[in-house]
């Protein structure tokens, strides 16, 4: 018999009046694995990875595992109220059920089927299947999908079908260059792990909303020119919004760990946005990080052409473009002990409209074994 136990908990407090102090309750949980490790039962705020952004309950999980060769099978069944986003405390009169069975294999090959039901004051709001899979194909090739069937319309309204499709192919074609080619549809977003920036309205980079855009279709070709420095180009198409045109996206950058033995690692991309009549506009994003000390690394860093995520659709966000916008950020990380580590950020953000400075830090204890 094993106990185990898992808090994640979020506190935010804003100097600017008018903005209410936030206390987020992400993960606390009780459990224990019984039966030489065969099965699992957890209690309390729950995260089930296994079927994405419909995972959060406030409630409980039984998972049984049992082995068929060199893989094992999963199945489990879990419950419980919805957590609201953002905050302590339930949704009223909304609960959430389902279960997912898992294959997972040699080569970290896994398969998952899952399925979530969302009852809100006796009314179905979602009844979704959902689906990963990562297929290492040869051990240079390798493939991920995930995918969400909606069984009815949402609340019973207008018709069901597939709301989110993901896939992504990579293939290693020599030591020093990868292929990489990816296309999506729909969205499928864990709204409560969004920062609560982004709730609140606050522009994001380019490079955090690629995941985001509700349909995109790209290629990528990464080159190590010399060891340690690998460099990208790639083309995209994507739309922002169910109702967008379609815009074209030209993407460059590179990264290094320790350039040229200075200890620096030095991460860059440029990305060319093409919106046809409206015109083209470039977003920039340069990183630059160094170790001081071993036990201290500090970096800054810059990006321009942000974006703005506001939640007032059905299908989960609009994104708003906004070229004009910087931002410039520091941040530090101090490992104080083998158990104890601080981590403080800072950023200006700069716009037409004005600028924001913003200081966030979080301290983070590692219990013992």
């Amino acid at each position: 018999t094993f106990l185990e136990y898992g808090l994640d908990a979020r506190a935010t407090k804003y100097t600017a009046r008018g903005r209410a102090r936030r206390l987020s309750l992400y993960e606390a949980w009780a459990g224990v694995r019984l039966l030489d490790d065969a099965l699992r039962v957890r209690g309390g705020h729950l995260w089930v990875t296994e079927v994405g952004g419909l995972g959060s309950i406030a409630g409980g999980l039984v998972e049984y595992k049992h082995g068929i060769g060199a893989a094992k099978l999963r199945l489990a069944a879990f419950g419980g109220r919805e957590p609201v986003a953002f905050d302590t405390g339930y949704v009223p009169d909304v609960t959430r059920v389902g279960g997912y069975v898992a294959l997972d294999a040699t080569g970290l090959r896994r398969h998952t089927m899952g399925y979530v039901l969302i009852r809100n004051q006796g009314l179905t709001e979602r009844s979704v299947l959902t689906t990963t899979n990562y297929l290492p194909v040869t051990p240079k090739v390798f493939v991920y999908q995930s995918a969400e069937y909606d069984l009815q319309g949402p609340a019973g309204q207008g018709t069901g079908g597939l709301s989110y499709f993901f896939s992504n192919a990579r293939v290693t074609a020599t030591s020093r260059i990868d292929l990489l080619g990816s296309y999506h549809r729909g969205r499928s977003i864990d709204t409560r792990t969004l920062t609560l920036d982004q709730i609140n309205g606050r522009p994001v980079p380019l490079k955090s909303l690629e995941g985001l855009f509700f349909e995109s279709l790209s290629g990528r070709v990464t080159v190590e020119v010399v060891k340690g420095v690998r460099l990208y180009a790639g083309y995209g198409r994507d739309r922002n919004n169910r109702d967008s045109d379609p815009t074209g996206r030209l993407q460059v950058g590179g990264h290094s760990g320790n350039l040229a033995g200075t200890g620096f690692d030095v991460t860059a991309s440029w990305n060319r946005i093409d919106r046809g009549a409206p015109g083209t506009y470039s977003a920039y994003y340069v990183s630059v990080g160094r170790s001081l000390t071993p036990q201290i690394y500090l970096s800054g860093d810059y990006s321009t052409s942000l974006s703005v995520l506001r939640f007032t659709r059905g299908d989960g966000v609009i994104v708003e473009s906004h070229p004009e916008t910087s931002r410039y950020g520091l941040s530090a990380m101090w490992h104080m002990g083998r158990l104890v580590s601080l981590i403080v950020n800072g950023d200006m953000t700069r716009d037409d409209m004005g600028h924001e400075l913003r200081v966030f830090s979080g301290l983070t204890y590692r219990l013992p074994q």
